[in-house]
Formats: structure tokens, sequence, C-alpha cells
């Protein structure tokens, strides 16, 4: 790999290098070895490890990480591994990799989840590439995710008469109608409806209904967690 391809990949790989990781799993040390320089050349942290029980055992950061994993590990499957990381809370972007690969078995990993699958020996630029979108997309996941805890945190600042209110205002009723649901006075209501796009810092009644649709406050009158 050239100056060129190191600059090339630094746009869209170093920008994501400080707050991310990438983790790459695979039982052959000189690939780990060779993987993790490359991976380093653009200024990614890399964590290498020999089998997916070491990986599992490495306490993990809460940063936009992806996993890159051998399909074929000593005693083990990474195909396998895939579900069971499926199974938990684990929700990280797997790049796959593997000396004898097919097509049912990229097949296989692609629809269980799987961002890429390379054949070794693959290009240098298509890895590095493949690592930038997996860690692009955990960057959204982790950003939304944030999005709505914060969210939820001003939804529990609320009283429970203003999620009443604020209830019945994303489904679409007008203050005069909420006054008859809850028997209150419009003005009460009218003050109710003030705190409650105050402190759900909602811009419109329609960033309300998108804050509310968020944490589960639908048309049902369900009530976040």
């Amino acid at each position: 790999m050239n100056s060129q391809q190191l600059n090339s990949a630094s746009t869209g790989v170093a920008a994501q290098a400080a707050p991310s990781v990438v983790y790459v799993v695979d039982d052959d040390e000189a690939m780990r070895t060779a993987l993790g320089a490359l991976l380093r050349s653009v200024g990614l942290r890399v964590e290498t490890f020999a089998s997916s029980r070491a990986f599992l055992d490495y306490p993990k950061s809460t940063v936009p990480s992806c996993l890159v994993l051998d399909v074929r590990l000593r005693g083990e499957s990474g195909l396998a591994f895939q579900e069971e990381v499926a199974k938990t809370d684990m929700r990280i972007p797997i790049v796959f990799m593997t000396g004898h690969g097919d097509i049912a078995m990229s097949v296989k990993a692609m629809k269980a989840g799987a961002l890429d699958f390379f054949t070794k020996p693959f290009r240098d630029q298509d890895m590095l590439d493949a690592v930038a979108h997996a860690l692009a997309q955990d960057a959204k996941r982790i950003d939304a995710e944030h999005a709505v805890a914060s969210v939820r945190s001003c939804y529990h600042t609320l009283t429970p008469r203003e999620q009443q209110v604020m209830e019945y205002v994303v489904v679409g009723l007008m203050n005069k109608q909420i006054a008859a649901e809850m028997k209150l006075s419009e003005i009460t209501v009218k003050i109710h409806r003030g705190q409650v796009m105050k402190k759900m810092e909602a811009r419109s009644v329609a960033d309300l209904v998108r804050k509310a649709e968020a944490i589960g406050i639908g048309t049902h009158g369900e009530r976040a967690s």
C-alpha cells in the first residue's frame, strides 16, 4: 500500500480514529499483526485476539466499534460466533475475512448481518473502506441511542399530569378536548402543555410527536419505561 493510498484511507477512517476501536479476531498471528499494522497506519485504535473467547472477555469501550472476524478459527466457527453475538446485547458491525471463502458461506454471513466478507488475500484499501463504513454505521447507532436516552430523560421530568397531557397532544387533541377528557379548565391544560413543550425541548407539536414516537408514546397511549 503506497503513501497516496494511505492518505486516501485516512480521509475516510482517521476522522473516526480517536473515539473508535477496531477489534480483530484471527488465530493466525501473522494476519493479526499485519491487519493491526494496516489499521493503525490510518490512526485507528486496534485490539487483536487469537480467539472469540479472548475477545468476549476483553472489556469493551462504549465508542464506535467494529469487529473484523476470521470465519475459520481454531476449534470454532466465526459464523457460529456471529450467531452468539447476535443473541447478546453487543451490537457491533462485523466484517468477515477467510482464506477458504465460498459463495454459500458469504451469503450466510451477510444474511446474519455481516457488513462485508473478504477472501484472503484482500486489498488493503478494500478492508480500510469496509472498516470506515462499519465505524460510521456504529457511530450513527450510538448517536441515535443517545438521542433516545436524552428524550426519555426529558420525559421523566414531566409530572404524571403533564405526561397525560402530552399523550393527548401527540394523538392530535386540542386544548378544549384535553380539558374535557381530564376534567380540567382549558387554561390549566394550556399551562401544562406549555410545560410539556419546554421540558421536552420540543420546537413544535410535530417535533413533540417525533420525540414521543422515539420513546414509545404512540397513538394508543403507551408510556415510556
